[in-house]
This record gives structure tokens, sequence and C-alpha cells, in this order.
């Protein structure tokens, strides 16, 4: 079966999933609120709640009992690592796992992995990193004795510098810890040349990807990591966190877990009883994207892999045509700092979250005057610290403003105008 909507583009579908967000009806000072803070977590669809609360109403009840509501929990669970599959592309759900949230699972994991690290190991994490994937990993290199590398960032443009990166992986390197995009600065790495010189020096390579998942496709095939952890909060579900990790190695590492846990993955690292409520929201969260992709596309009958294939290059141009008019826009205001990427050029580099400081304002003080006129944003450093630090701007942090496909041009136009009338001298 085939949809009947021809030439069908994002643009025409924004308002329909725009009302989909019962949340983007909220209005503050008389006028509708445009939502920028999405990099620290996105609205939610209605039936991302409709599914966590459904959860509640039918079947609320541990898993593997021999009754009806947990053979439904069951069922569903068996679902959700399915969705998660085809989010990350990998050959078995039993490679993806669930968590409380990204820090949590890499703490954990962290844990984990650092079983095997003696002195004399390294551990390389970079600048451009929220600090979700920087501190876990210096706190397990220090307590096996290993040390850590620190790959910098380039000032100008806000980019990781790969020669530097190189310069840092070698034979006595454990594990390499590096993002996808960067939470405060949008700048993305070139992916799988960086686990491609990982691997050569027989590195493992963890993939931050939480930052990048509501942007752009994640493929854990064409990247070729070991692991991959993002966040469901960021791309429009509930609060969970999703790890990807090739099997055998999963199978092969001594999970930290209670002794009736189950032995394989991914029980093993699922410890103690999952939210299996907000897992469905995640379930539903990435339906959601599906479903974009299934009407873009004419299909109704995608697989979610497919789907997924067909909605991500049509969010990422319609994200990229709202940036290039912000970034624009910011470049005409007097006073105004945009850290990172800033040549349309070069915008396939970069996702639309945009760090900016205004002349003699502190970041707070910015956002806060956003925020009475309605335009919700971050102020500070967000946690990525070391980057914040490297661009010198530790002191009062940076502005960011993250574009989503939820948001318009017109969202985009009040923006500007809110941050040119705070720049004013």
């Amino acid at each position: 079966m085939t949809l009947t909507l021809p030439n069908l583009t994002l643009d025409t579908l924004v308002p329909d999933l725009r009302r989909q967000f019962p949340s983007l009806s909220r209005m503050h000072a008389d006028q509708p609120v445009v939502y920028l803070d999405g990099p620290a977590g996105s609205q939610v669809p209605q039936s991302v709640i409709d599914a966590i609360s459904d959860y509640y109403v039918r079947c609320n009840a541990n898993r593997n009992g021999h009754f009806a509501s947990s053979h439904q929990t069951d069922h569903l669970m068996e679902d959700a690592h399915r969705a998660a599959a085809a989010w990350f592309n990998a050959t078995d759900p039993d490679e993806t796992i669930f968590g409380a949230n990204m820090t949590s699972l890499t703490f954990s994991f962290s844990r984990a992995l650092a079983q095997a690290w003696k002195p004399g190991d390294e551990v390389v994490v970079t600048q451009l990193d929220h600090d979700a994937n920087i501190t876990p990993w210096r706190m397990a290199a220090k307590d096996r004795g290993a040390s850590t590398r620190m790959v910098r960032v380039k000032k100008d443009d806000a980019t990781l510098d790969l020669d530097h990166f190189a310069e840092q992986i070698n034979p006595r390197t454990r594990l390499v810890a590096v993002t996808c995009a960067s939470n405060s600065v949008g700048s993305r790495t070139q992916v799988a040349q960086l686990v491609d010189i990982a691997h050569r020096s027989g590195a493992e390579v963890y993939l931050d990807a939480v930052h990048l998942a509501p942007h752009s496709l994640i493929d854990v095939q064409q990247w070729q990591a070991d692991f991959v952890v993002c966040s469901a909060y960021k791309f429009f579900g509930p609060h969970v966190g999703l790890l990807w990790g090739r099997k055998k190695r999963l199978q092969s590492i001594n999970a930290y877990k209670v002794r009736p846990a189950p032995n394989d993955t991914p029980g093993k690292w699922m410890t103690g009883t999952q939210n299996h409520a907000a897992i469905c929201g995640v379930t539903a969260a990435i339906d959601y994207l599906c479903d974009i992709g299934r009407k873009l596309s004419g299909q109704s009958n995608l697989d979610r892999r497919s789907a997924l294939t067909s909605a991500f290059p049509a969010i990422e141009n319609y994200e990229q045509r709202l940036l290039t008019r912000l970034v624009a826009g910011l470049s005409e205001i007097s006073g105004i700092k945009v850290f990172g990427i800033t040549d349309p050029n070069q915008f396939a580099q970069r996702v639309p979250t945009i760090a900016l400081t205004v002349d003699g304002r502190p970041s707070a003080e910015v956002a806060a005057r956003l925020g009475e006129a309605g335009i919700f944003a971050w102020h500070g450093n967000y946690y990525a610290v070391e980057v914040c630090d490297a661009l010198g701007q530790s002191q009062h942090g940076m502005v960011r403003l993250g574009l989503l496909h939820t948001n318009t041009m017109e969202e985009v136009e009040r923006t500007l105008q809110a941050v040119a009338k705070i720049a004013q001298p």
C-alpha cells in the first residue's frame, strides 16, 4: 500500500508535525513559545505521551511472569529492542541496551571495560565532548593506573583537530571516546575516519551520538565503531539512554550485575528493573520519525530502518536552511560572536546548534532576556566544559540556540529580532 501524497516535502509536513506536540501550543507573554532548548531535551509528540500512559493503564508489570500483563510487557520490550536495532542499524536486537541515560550507561560501561586495563595503558578523550564522555573514562583509567590523553579543538572554527587526534593514538591506546557532534558548538566529527585511525592501533572506539541523533541518521555499520550511545530525550522521546555494542564484545565483557540477572546481552547490561513505560516511549519516538519517512516516501509499509533512511535527509535539509538564515542574521548584528563553523558551504560539517556571545552580556543575562521574550535557550557550558574553556568562555559561558525540524523560519526571524534588541548598547 502506498500513500497518495505526491511531491511531499518536510516544509509541507512541519505544520502537521508541530500539531502533534502539545507543548508547542504553550504561550508566554502573550506569544507562542519558541523552543530553542532542544539540545538539552526536545519536546515530545502526543504519541510518545500516549505510549507511556498506555503502558501504565494496560500492562504495568515486571517481566517474565506467567500472566497476561507480564507477557504484554515482554512483547513491548522485545519490540523496543527491534526499534532500537533499526535506529542504530544493528544486525541483532540483542546488541541494543537501555539504561537510565547516556551518562549512567557510560559510567557503568567504563567501569566494566576498564577491568582489562593496566598501568601504561592509555585512553583518548577530546575537548569537543560533553563531560559525560570524558570524566567517566578519566576516572576509570585512574582507577586502573592508566593515563588519559586529550585531543584539542581548533579555536578558529571549534572543530576537532584531526592531526592532533592522530598524534594521540598509539599501540598503548585501549579506548578512544569521541563525540559525533558537539552539544555546544555543533561541530560534527569525521566518525568513520576517526574510527579507522583508532582501530589501526588496536584501540576500541566509544561514540557519543547523543547530539547527532535528532539531526542525522545513526549507522553503526558504516561507522564501524565498537560502541555507540545516545539518549532518547534528545530525539523526541523520554529520559532513557540507549547503547549499541558488537554482540561478541558485549558477551565477553564482565558486567557489574546482580546474580539472578541474565548472563547474556542485553539483560546482563540492563541492571535492575527497567523503566518499561519510558522504553515504550522510546519506541514511539522512533516510530514518530519513521512516520515522517513513510509520508515523505509515499510508502506506508516501509520497515523502520528504511523509513528512517527516508526521513533524515529531509530533516537535515530543512534544518540546514533554518541554520543558514540564523547564522546569516546573527552575522548582521553588531556585538555578536558565533563560535564554530559559520561558512554555509561547510554546514554539512555541523548540526544546527549555535553557541554565541553578546558583547558585555553574560550568557545567563542573555538567556534570561530571551526567556522573557518567550524564546527558551540555554546558557553556560551545558556540560561541555573542555570546549568552553578552550574557546576562552569559561567565566560567563555562551548562549546556545538549538534548532530542530519542529522549528520554523518565523521562529528564527523572531529570535533574530530578540537578539538584536538585547545586543543594543
